[in-house]
């Protein structure tokens, strides 16, 4: 329990550093921002209770937010992230997700890259359909989301899988 609580510390920390310090500075072809910080929220232990989870996304997102003077956008879309979290568990893993079966070092590259590919795409088109809110910028808006988060996954899978404890 204090071993998990601990690289749970470790992993918040890193990740928003490599997030403030390095990603944020990243702009390729002038809108393309990766945002690895999400894999926090993805994550987090399956079996945790699912109100601290919350919390803890929009902490996590309202972080970000103070940190890049963004008016609100990251926690907004980090709430709805970790709202959604169980449905797209459920639709990655099916009937193992309902027995707590589920690790995500454990499970195959496929339902990995389905269960971070939805969740990615569904932050990223909360944060910026906030950001722009201009229905007129809506292919803009699409584009955005779409090349960003292509960058992101890859980002995050890349992570997740340096980073996992080896199968034993």
């Amino acid at each position: 329990m204090k071993n998990s609580l601990v690289i749970n510390i470790l992993r918040f920390l890193s990740l928003i550093v490599l997030q403030v310090y390095i990603f944020n500075n990243i702009n390729l072809f002038g809108y393309i921002n990766p945002y690895p910080y999400v894999l926090f929220i993805l994550v987090f232990p399956f079996t945790a209770n699912r109100s601290l989870y919350i919390f803890i996304g929009f902490i996590t997102g309202l972080i970000m937010d103070m940190f890049g003077d963004s008016g609100g956008v990251h926690a907004a879309a980090c709430l709805f992230l970790a709202f959604f979290r169980p449905y797209a568990l459920r639709f990655a893993f099916g009937v193992s997700y309902e027995y707590n079966a589920v690790k995500l070092s454990k499970v195959g590259f496929y339902e990995r890259f389905i269960f971070v590919a939805v969740l990615v795409l569904l932050h990223h088109t909360v944060l910026f359909l906030l950001e722009v809110f201009n229905v007129n910028n809506i292919l803009y808006t699409l584009n955005k989301t779409l090349v960003t988060s292509i960058f992101t996954i890859v980002l995050c899978l890349i992570f997740n899988i340096l980073f996992s404890r080896k199968q034993q």
